[in-house]
């Protein structure tokens, strides 16, 4: 069984404390409501009698002068179970409906009849419940008395005697309001904390812990937060905003990790869509032109690449369409932006091939020529699931960089990727937990990050 970690749990819990309450208002209105309007009242009266010995026949009461021994005792003791079905039966029931001229049937007043036997006694308590207190109270004495004379003509024996008779009762018994409430809300509680135990331990997503490294079997090169302005070149639009720090936290540890070999290619890409690796990969490629690189973005992703929108550049000239002519000839199809030091170069129009394209020696031959005028190239890539695009790249650039979405990847799938990944010779630089929210603490001082979606991603821009 997977370890539970309380502390993550009570973190993902907190998040649906909101749901919870809302269930509990419903399911404590709905409790109300059915008991102030919906729920019948019924009156409950109990009478009792005791089986004692008194061989004077159509006698009721125990004559004071006479004994009562063991072996009376007992049989009435065995007589109590018998005595039970004798109360319920047909043949008291309906003499009691006939008597009170009720018009209920047996199967009616069977159901508002109840009989317990007290413990190790000889003591009967006859319950009835009925809607009008009047009509329980004579039930209950009814039958009682029906009872003792049906007794006395199957025994032969007077051993009914009455020890409280039945009042009519002044307030309703089922008056459970408070109760049921109460109830509500537990099964709100219990049911919800349930459902979300069950969710949380079975779900997959990738959760921004301290043992996250070991769960997806990489490293963690960076952690970048939100900026809830929708901005997609932040580092460049807004340099000093913590998504920014996280960016050039990447550029630093992506150049430290290179210490012994130069890096110069570097393919960005992602397990699923929308999991923001055309954010990390434009802003990285900003932060290395700031850093006094010459840098150029590809976007290789052909089939739904969309750096020509965030650096708003014709896509009409791109990487495909370069493929299918003379790769010599780049230099027209590489654009330069308003950032000093980088350049872009779209995907083009959408071709029926693109992994054909991409695996194709004039690729590989305009990689190596790029490398040429360029410092760095970054080249974003598809997302892996379903697609060969990234892993095609993946043999030809230095390093690969996965993108993660925290509350979105599924651990499993970005392991898989992974592998897949290490199977075609890929040298896996580590992975970016992406879509972290950033939250200043309660003592206004200092700051600390929750998990959050991103609007930035695979496809259109949400």
């Amino acid at each position: 069984m997977e370890e539970i970690n309380l502390k993550e749990f009570f973190n993902y819990y907190k998040k649906y404390i909101l749901i919870i309450f809302i269930v509990a208002v419903i399911l404590v209105i709905g409790t109300s409501i059915y008991n102030i309007k919906f729920k019948t009242p019924l009156y409950t009266t109990k009478t009792s009698v005791v089986l004692v010995k008194n061989d004077t026949k159509n006698s009721s009461v125990v004559n004071d002068n006479e004994s009562i021994d063991v072996n009376s005792i007992n049989l009435n003791q065995k007589l109590v179970s018998t005595y039970r079905k004798i109360i319920k039966s047909r043949l008291v029931l309906e003499q009691v409906v006939s008597n009170l001229n009720l018009n209920y049937t047996f199967r009616e007043i069977d159901s508002e009849v109840s009989v317990n036997a007290v413990n190790d006694t000889e003591i009967l308590e006859i319950s009835v419940s009925d809607e009008d207190p009047k009509v329980a109270a004579s039930i209950a004495n009814s039958i009682v008395s029906v009872f003792a004379k049906e007794v006395a003509e199957m025994y032969n024996i007077n051993n009914v005697s009455i020890l409280d008779k039945a009042q009519i009762p002044t307030s309703p018994s089922n008056n459970t309001l408070l109760r049921d409430v109460v109830l509500a809300v537990f099964v709100a509680v219990a049911g919800c904390s349930a459902i979300i135990f069950i969710v949380y331990y079975f779900d997959d997503t990738l959760r921004d812990t301290e043992n996250i490294e070991s769960e997806i079997e990489m490293p963690i090169i960076a952690k970048v937060f939100r900026d809830d302005s929708g901005i997609d070149l932040i580092v460049d639009k807004k340099p000093k905003a913590y998504a920014s720090e996280n960016i050039r936290t990447l550029r630093t540890n992506l150049q430290f990790s290179s210490v012994d070999e130069e890096l110069q290619t570097l393919l960005v890409t992602s397990t699923l869509p929308n999991e923001g690796k055309s954010f990390i990969s434009s802003n990285l490629a900003v932060s290395f032109a700031q850093a006094g690189k010459k840098v150029l973005l590809i976007d290789c992703d052909l089939r739904k690449g969309r750096q020509h929108k965030i650096f708003k550049v014709s896509s009409k000239k791109g990487l495909s369409t370069l493929l299918l002519g003379d790769v010599k000839k780049f230099a027209d199809y590489v654009n330069p932006t308003k950032i000093e030091g980088l350049y872009v170069m779209s995907r083009g129009v959408f071709p029926p091939n693109p992994s054909e394209l991409l695996s194709s020696k004039k690729n590989e031959t305009l990689l190596n020529e790029l490398k040429k005028h360029f410092d760095i190239i970054i080249l974003d890539g598809a997302p892996c699931s379903g697609l060969s695009d990234s892993l095609i790249l993946s043999s030809l650039v230095d390093k690969v960089l996965l993108v993660s979405s925290v509350n979105y990847t599924p651990k499993t799938e970005l392991k898989n990727t992974k592998k897949a990944l290490e199977n075609v010779g890929a040298n896996v630089a580590g992975c970016v937990a992406n879509n972290i929210k950033i939250k200043r603490d309660s003592y206004g001082s200092g700051y600390y990050y929750t998990h959050y979606g991103y609007g930035y991603g695979y496809g259109e821009k949400n």
